[in-house]
């Protein structure tokens, strides 16, 4: 990673708006990027596709193209859909915001923004960018040896997750207990599920990176031990697609699988989870079990605020609601497999502990 770091970080800006173009030009360049501008989104993907840039600050409202048809070629184009993309925009709504994230934006700020949530957006970017690439580079590697050697190259494909796992859970209270158990969890619901081997399997090394994304949150977030406020709220609720940004380059089942987990895992059954508040099946199947297992292991867990729950009284929680969490929160058929196998659940938090 140490080449990647060797000159000055790339920022392309695109907005029709000159007086935002030089405010976020300047605001760059002091931070020490290297910076274009475009002011229209047909000139901004070819100068894209011509010399990709290490992060877009991209408008969605300009004449002709708009941001969410810039985002969406960079995206499906192969020079660039590893670009992060930062929509920077006057639109605050719901439905933006959504579509954003379905033509692949990672982040989303709108108009006017603060000054040093930018600088850490385009930070944050940048650092999993590097993470990115460097899986890219190990992706092609072991693709490479596939076929002469595929037992090892799996087995490393392992290693280098459960090691970016553990690098995420020390900036984190979740202990690497926590992880360890996470994916026994994950593979008995999918047992008792009835899915196939091949998932049960996937779903095992893929979710303990549900909260990879944390690695980018700055610590004064994410170690705070009072409430957030709303901002560092909006920053803590980003880990889910940075995450999903870090791994979703990779073309193993298990990275593949890891991002989808690590942007939905907080999606809830009827609808108010977040990132996206995706309700019902729109939620992939693998952050459907994720989010209950998580769910379960937490309320088990001591944390900062909180004392350890009783394994009787998590499931009571679960399955029957207080207030905060509600049984309408998960996936009905997920719920009852959980109720089944929930002896399982408790053996292995008492069984994991380190």
């Amino acid at each position: 990673m140490a080449e990647i770091t060797k000159k000055a970080p790339s920022v392309l800006v695109v907005d029709d708006d000159e007086s935002i173009r030089v405010l976020l030009k300047k605001q760059m360049q002091a931070d020490g990027y290297t910076v274009s501008t475009m002011d229209n989104g047909r000139d901004a993907i070819t100068a894209a596709v011509e010399a990709p840039p290490d992060v877009v600050l991209l408008d969605a409202l300009m004449p002709a193209t708009s941001g969410f048809e810039v985002a969406e070629v960079l995206k499906s184009t192969e020079a660039t859909r590893n670009v992060p993309i930062i929509m920077v925009t006057a639109l605050d709504d719901p439905e933006s915001k959504l579509r954003a994230l379905k033509v692949g934006v990672q982040e989303f700020l709108t108009k006017p923004v603060d000054r040093n949530e930018v600088s850490l957006r385009v930070r944050n970017m940048l650092m999993l960018k590097e993470y990115s690439n460097f899986l890219v580079d190990q992706n092609r590697i072991l693709e490479q040896r596939v076929e002469e050697r595929s037992r090892e190259v799996v087995n490393s494909y392992r290693e280098t997750i459960a090691t970016m796992t553990r690098a995420a859970s020390y900036k984190d209270e979740a202990t690497g207990a926590h992880v360890q158990r996470i994916s026994y969890y994950t593979e008995a619901l999918a047992i008792a599920l009835g899915m196939n081997a091949a998932f049960c399997e996937t779903i095992r090394y893929a979710s303990p990176m549900h909260d990879i994304g944390k690695i980018a949150i700055p610590d004064a977030i994410l170690l705070k031990t009072g409430p957030l406020n709303e901002q560092e709220w909006t920053v803590m609720k980003s880990h889910t697609t940075l995450g999903a940004q870090l791994l979703g380059s990779g073309s193993s089942p298990y990275l593949q699988m890891g991002a989808e987990i690590a942007l939905n895992h907080h999606e809830r059954w009827d609808g108010g989870g977040y990132p996206a508040r995706l309700k019902g099946q729109l939620i992939p199947f693998s952050a459907r079990i994720m989010n209950i297992c998580d769910q379960y292991d937490a309320l088990r867990s001591v944390r900062s605020y909180k004392k350890s729950l009783s394994h009787e009284t998590a499931v009571e929680i679960l399955t029957v609601g207080d207030g905060r969490t509600m049984p309408a929160h998960f996936d009905p058929d997920i719920l009852e497999a959980f109720k089944r196998c929930a002896k399982a659940f408790c053996d292995i938090f008492e069984t994991v502990t380190s």
